[in-house]
C-alpha cells in the first residue's frame, strides 16, 4: 500500500496537502496520476484557546500549519515560544530514525469547545507507540500534557523523554530564569515537583510547570537538559541565553504489550500588576496542582499508568487496584513506507555536475534520475517525521524526464538536460498549481508560466515539483504554509528557516538536484545556511521576478539554491537575462556574463580586499559562540589569497520613499494572470482562509502612481551608488557576512528570536547588491555556519568567482544523514553482471576462427532531433547539425537510453494492467 493510500486517520492540514500534491498510490513505482485539488478543510490555522485571566494559548496541532507536536507557539503576554514539546529516545532492539528529535505527527485535534487536544494517530519511535492528549483548563490557566508510550515489540525498552521548551531569549529584560522551585531555591532538581520561570518585565506572564511527584522512585524526573540542544546529553544551563531552554527528563521501563504514561502541568500566570503579585499568585496554583494533581477526564486504568507520580500520595485514587501491568487502547500508527527506490541510479549528494556527466556518458538516464528522486519524496517528505518541502509533485514528472532523454539522444546537450529542479510555489508553473503557501490561492493554476520557468523548460530541466515555503514569503525564520511547516533537513527537530524552506530543504536531503527560491530581505541566505548549501542574490534586475508572486516589489529578488557553486553558475546561466516585459531587467544582458561558469576560478580571491564589520559578527542576544567562530573563518579567505580589512560602518541610503509596494506588486502580478481569484492583493490578504498571524484586515491601499514608482528605483539605484562609493573609497572587492551567529533552534516557536541570530545590516537586500553564500563550516554546537560576499552593483560574475574559491577553500558543506540512501525494491529484476550468451543456432555453421572480423559499417539513418531547445552556447556532438548520426560512440548513449524508455514503458504498462486487475 503507498503512502498517500493508508487508511489510518491523518491530520487535515496533511491529508489536504497530499491531495494538493498529487492523486492516486503510484508515485513509488513511477506512475503519476494527475494532481488535484480539493477544497480546504474547515480546521483553522494554529488552534487557540483563551483562559480566564486573558491569556491566548496557541497550541500547535493538526491544523495548518499543521506543526503537530502539541507544543505551544505562543501566549499572548508571556514569553512561551514553542514549549510543551518531547524529545524521545528509546533504546532497545533499534535504533530509529528521529531518536532523541521532537515529536510530532500525533494528529492532534482540537474538540469544538477548544478545551482538549485529542491524538488520532500514534506516533511508532522504534517500536514504542506515542501519544499525547492536551487538555485545557481554562479556569486556572493550565494545561495539563498527558503522553503514553506503548510497547509494541517483544522485548523492554527503555524510554527518555524530556518535556519543555522555550521561555524566553537573551540574556537582558526577555530573559526566563528560574524564580521558585517546590524546594525553595531556583535550582530544579528531582526531588522538584515544579518550577517557576519569568522574566523581569512586570507585563509578561510567568509560567510554571509540574512535574510530578518529587524523587526518588522509579519514572520520577531524574535530570533536567538543553530542549535547544540534545536535551539527554546536554544539561539544563542556569546563565547565559541557554538559561531560557528548559528540558525535564524521565525515564521509564516499558514491558512489552505495556502502557506507560507521564502527566504534566503547564500553567501561565496573570500579567501584572506587578512581577511579585503574580509570580506568587501562579507559586500557589502550581503548589496545589502539585498536591492534588487534576487528573479528572482520565480513566482508571489511563491513571493507573502514569510513571511521575506517586499514584499512593493521589487524594481518593486507589493504587492498590491497579494491574502489574496495563495497555492503553491508543490509535495505530500509520503504516510505515517501506524505504526502498525502484531505481538503480543513487542520487544521494549527486551535484547537477555530477549527474549531467552520467547522463552524457550513458551510465544513466533522466527517468532513472527523476524515478531516484520521486522514491525518495514518497519516503521522506510525507508521513510523521516527513520533512514537508513540496506542495505539490509534477504528475508528468517522468514524462519530461523520457522527453529530455530522447533529445539527448537525438543529440541534444545541455547542462540542465533532464536535471529535476524544484520550484518555490511562488513561481507560476501553467501545469501545476501555484498556490503561494496559502490556503486562499487553493485550487489557482496559472495559464502560463513565469519568465525564469520559461528559460528552465528551455535548457531541458525536469520542473519536478514545487516547493513549500512561509505563506506569501512572510517569514524570514520558519517556512509555514497553510499546507503545513518545513523540517530542517541536517537537524531534525529544527527551522528550515524561511521563506525559502522547502527549496533548500528539498536539496540537502537530495528530494532535487537544485532549486529556485526568493529573498526579499533573508528568504534565500538563511534557509541556504540552514541547510549548509549555496545560493547568489544578484544585483536587482539580473533576473526577472515577471510570474513569481510578490512580497515587495522591486526589492523582491528570484535566485536558485544549489549544492555547489558550480551548480549555482549553471542554474543561473538558465535563469538570468533580461526579460522584455520586465523594466527591471533591461540592464541584465549587458552585465552577465555569456557563460557564469567562465568565472568559476580557484584563484578568484588572489590579490582581493575583502572588508568586514566587526559587528555584524557580534549577536544581540546569544552568546554560544557563533560569531566568534564565523569571525574565525575570515582566515579561509585570507588563505584563498584575500586581503581582509576592517570596514567602517556603511553610510545611509537616505529616505525610503517606498509606498504601497506589497500592493504594487501584487497588481503586476494580477495583470499578468488571467482569471485571478481576488481583485486585488488587499482581497487576497484579507482571505480568512490566510493564517490567522499572516491575515490582514481589508484594506484600499492604492497602487503607486508613476512617480511613486520612479523615486522608489530611483532611491534603490542611488543607494547602490552610494555603497559602491564606499567599498571603492575602502579599496574592497568584497564586504563579508556571516550566515548566522547564534545556534538553529527549534521549529514550535513563533519569534525570530527563536529560530537564529543572524548578522544584522547585511548590505544585500536592502540595496540590491550581489551576493554568494557558502558553507564554511560549524559552529561551537555543530551547526552549520556560511559567510556571504556581497560585491558592488553588477559586480555578479566576480562575486560569484569569489564565493567558488572560497567553497573550494573549505570544502565545508555538511551532509544530511536523516534522509540516507534508498535500498533497491527488490521486485526490481537483478542486473546481470556479464551480457546473456545468446543460444546456439544449430543451423548456423561454425565460424572459423581465422577468417578477419568484419568491421562494423555506419550506418546512414538520421534521427531528426526533437524540438527540444538545448542550451544556450551548448555544443552540438559532432556530425549532429539538425539530425544525429548514428555511428561510432553515439550508440552506446542512445542504445541506453532507447532500452531504458523502453523498459519503463514496459514496466509502467504491467503495473497499470496488474492494478486495474486487482481493482476489477
Amino acid at each position: 500500500m503507498s503512502h498517500d493510500d493508508r487508511s489510518t486517520p491523518s491530520s487535515p492540514a496533511r491529508s489536504s496537502r497530499r491531495t494538493l500534491r498529487r492523486s492516486g498510490a503510484t508515485l513509488a513505482v513511477g506512475i503519476l496520476a494527475a494532481g488535484v485539488i480539493i477544497p480546504a478543510t474547515g480546521a483553522t490555522a494554529v488552534s487557540s484557546t483563551t483562559a480566564a485571566n486573558g491569556a491566548v494559548w496557541q497550541i500547535h496541532d493538526a491544523a495548518p500549519p499543521g506543526l503537530d507536536t502539541g507544543s505551544i507557539r505562543t501566549v499572548s503576554q508571556s514569553r512561551v515560544d514553542g514549549f510543551g514539546n518531547i524529545f524521545v529516545t528509546v533504546t532497545g532492539a533499534s535504533n530509529p530514525r528521529f531518536n532523541g528529535e521532537m515529536m510530532r505527527g500525533f494528529g492532534l485535534t482540537a474538540t469544538a469547545d477548544g478545551a482538549a487536544y485529542d491524538t488520532t494517530q500514534s506516533v511508532d519511535l522504534g517500536g514504542i507507540d506515542i501519544t499525547r492528549d492536551i487538555t485545557m483548563g481554562n479556569a486556572d490557566s493550565t494545561a495539563r500534557y498527558f503522553d503514553t508510550f506503548t510497547n509494541t515489540t517483544n522485548a523492554p525498552v527503555t524510554v527518555d523523554v524530556s518535556f519543555g521548551g522555550s521561555l524566553g531569549y537573551g540574556t537582558t529584560t526577555n530573559q526566563g530564569l528560574v524564580r521558585a522551585t517546590a524546594d525553595g531555591d531556583t535550582t530544579v532538581a528531582p526531588t522538584d515537583s515544579w518550577a517557576l520561570v519569568a522574566n523581569t518585565q512586570a507585563t509578561q506572564r510567568p509560567v510554571g510547570v509540574v512535574l510530578g511527584s518529587p524523587a526518588p522512585f522509579a519514572g520520577a524526573m531524574n535530570r533536567t537538559g538543553n530542549q535547544q540542544r540534545s536535551p539527554f546529553t546536554n544539561p539544563m544551563a542556569t546563565a547565559g541565553n541557554e538559561a531560557n531552554f528548559y528540558g525535564f527528563i524521565n525515564t521509564i521501563t516499558v514491558k512489552p504489550g505495556e502502557t506507560r504514561s507521564l502527566a504534566r502541568f503547564v500553567h501561565v500566570g496573570a500579567a501584572g500588576p506587578d512581577a511579585a503579585t503574580s509570580q506568587a499568585s501562579a507559586t500557589t496554583t502550581l503548589q496545589t496542582l502539585a498536591a492534588t494533581p487534576n487528573f479528572a477526564g482520565l480513566t482508571p486504568a489511563e491513571i493507573c499508568t502514569v510513571s511521575n507520580w506517586d499514584l499512593t500520595t493521589i487524594q481518593g485514587f486507589d493504587a492498590a487496584a491497579c494491574a502489574p501491568s496495563t495497555k492503553l487502547d491508543v490509535p495505530a500508527s500509520p503504516a510505515a513506507v517501506k524505504p526502498t527506490t525502484t531505481s538503480r541510479y543513487d542520487v544521494v549528494n549527486k551535484t547537477i555536475t555530477e549527474m549531467q556527466a552520467d547522463m552524457t556518458a550513458g551510465r544513466t538516464t533522466s527517468v532513472a534520475i527523476v524515478q531516484a528522486y520521486l522514491d525518495r519524496i514518497n519516503v521522506y517528505d510525507d508521513g510523521q517525521f516527513g520533512f514537508n518541502a513540496f506542495l505539490h509533485v509534477a504528475a508528468d514528472a517522468l514524462d519530461q524526464a523520457k522527453a529530455a532523454d530522447a533529445a539527448r539522444a537525438a543529440g541534444a546537450t545541455g547542462d540542465l538536460l533532464g536535471v529535476p529542479i524544484a520550484l518555490k510555489d511562488l513561481y507560476d508553473t501553467k501545469d501545476q498549481p501555484t498556490t503561494g503557501g496559502t490556503r486562499a490561492l487553493e485550487g489557482w493554476q496559472p495559464d502560463s508560466d513565469a519568465f525564469q520557468v520559461e528559460k528552465l523548460r528551455a535548457a531541458g530541466a525536469v520542473l519536478i515539483g514545487k516547493t513549500n515555503l512561509s505563506e506569501f514569503a512572510n517569514s524570514g525564520s520558519f517556512s509555514e504554509s497553510g499546507w503545513g511547516q518545513v523540517w530542517n533537513g541536517l537537524y531534525g527537530s529544527k527551522t528550515s528557516f524561511g521563506s525559502s524552506g522547502g527549496s533548500a530543504v528539498a536539496v540537502a536531503t537530495s528530494m532535487a538536484a537544485g532549486a529556485m527560491g526568493t529573498q526579499t530581505g533573508v528568504s534565500l541566505y538563511a534557509p541556504t545556511t540552514g541547510s549548509s548549501l549555496t545560493t547568489f542574490r544578484g544585483t536587482d534586475g539580473m533576473a526577472s521576478t515577471r510570474g513569481v508572486m510578490p512580497l515587495t516589489w522591486g526589492q523582491d529578488y528570484a535566485g536558485p539554491i544549489a549544492r555547489t557553486v558550480s551548480d549555482l553558475a549553471v542554474l543561473l546561466n538558465a535563469t538570468t537575462g533580461t526579460d522584455p516585459l520586465d523594466m527591471l531587467t533591461a540592464q541584465a544582458d549587458a552585465r552577465k556574463p555569456a557563460d557564469w561558469k567562465t568565472a568559476l576560478s580557484t584563484q578568484a580571491l588572489q590579490g582581493k580586499r575583502i572588508g568586514y564589520l566587526p559587528t555584524s559578527f557580534v549577536s544581540s542576544y546569544a552568546d554560544d559562540g557563533t560569531g566568534e567562530a564565523a569571525l574565525a573563518h575570515l582566515a579561509d579567505l585570507r588563505a584563498a589569497g584575500a586581503t581582509v580589512v576592517e570596514m567602517p560602518a556603511p553610510p545611509s541610503g537616505g529616505s525610503n520613499p517606498a509606498r504601497n509596494v506589497s500592493q504594487e506588486g501584487w497588481a503586476l502580478y494580477i495583470e499578468e494572470q488571467t482569471g485571478f481569484p481576488y481583485a486585488d492583493g488587499n482581497a487576497l490578504l484579507a482571505s480568512p482562509k490566510v493564517l490567522p498571524y499572516n491575515q490582514r484586515s481589508l484594506s484600499t491601499a492604492p497602487r503607486m502612481t508613476p512617480e511613486n514608482v520612479q523615486a522608489y528605483i530611483d532611491y534603490r539605484t542611488n543607494y547602490k551608488r552610494i555603497i559602491d562609493a564606499w567599498m571603492a573609497e575602502q579599496g574592497v572587492d568584497a564586504v563579508v557576512y556571516p550566515g548566522f551567529i547564534s545556534d538553529v533552534f527549534n521549529n514550535d516557536a513563533s519569534s525570530s528570536q527563536l529560530s537564529s541570530d543572524r548578522a544584522t545590516g547585511v548590505l544585500t537586500s536592502t540595496v540590491g547588491l550581489p551576493t554568494v553564500v557558502v558553507p564554511v563550516g560549524l559552529n561551537p554546537h555543530g551547526y552549520s555556519m556560511s559567510m556571504q560576499l556581497v560585491g558592488p552593483s553588477w559586480s555578479d560574475a566576480s562575486v560569484l568567482g569569489m564565493g567558488y574559491a572560497l567553497e573550494q577553500q573549505t570544502k565545508a558543506q555538511v551532509l544530511s544523514t536523516l534522509a540516507p540512501a534508498l535500498a533497491l525494491d527488490p521486485s526490481v529484476p537483478v542486473e546481470p553482471t556479464e551480457p546473456p550468451v545468446p543460444p546456439v543456432d544449430p543451423t548456423t555453421p561454425p565460424v572459423d576462427p581465422t577468417t578477419p572480423p568484419v568491421e562494423p559499417q555506419p550506418s546512414a539513418t538520421a534521427v531528426p532531433i526533437p524540438n527540444i531547445p538545448a542550451d544556450a552556447g551548448s555544443t552540438p556532438k559532432p556530425g549532429a547539425s539538425g539530425s544525429l548520426s548514428t555511428t561510432g560512440s553515439e550508440i552506446g548513449p542512445w542504445f541506453v537510453a532507447a532500452f531504458a524508455l523502453m523498459f519503463a514503458g514496459a514496466a509502467a504498462t504491467f503495473i497499470r494492467r496488474r492494478r486495474r486487475s486487482a481493482s476489477e
